[in-house]
């Protein structure tokens, strides 16, 4: 396969990848995405892609929270209600 540089000069560029071995290299990826995004929920790690497509779908008129903002509201929900405790 060649390609024009902006110079004007032609370079080979060679493929990695076939059409259908990207087809299923993706069907892969969003395999282990909806696994790991599952185990997330499992084990209650909050998800911030799940968020922003929550907030985009249910909540279009709120503001979106930073990643950053995100989790330090996660900690906050999960450990700053001063409830019963071991230690």
């Amino acid at each position: 396969m060649k390609a024009e540089r902006e110079n004007g000069q032609s370079a080979v560029v060679r493929e990695l990848t076939t059409p259908a071995q990207a087809t299923v290299d993706g069907g892969l990826r969003l395999r282990a995405r909806s696994f790991c995004a599952a185990c997330r929920q499992v084990f209650g790690i909050p998800d911030y892609e799940r968020y922003l497509a929550h907030a985009a779908a249910s909540h279009s008129s709120a503001p979106i929270l930073s990643r950053n903002e995100f989790c330090l509201q996660a900690i906050e929900r999960r450990y700053g209600n001063g409830g019963a405790r071991c230690c």
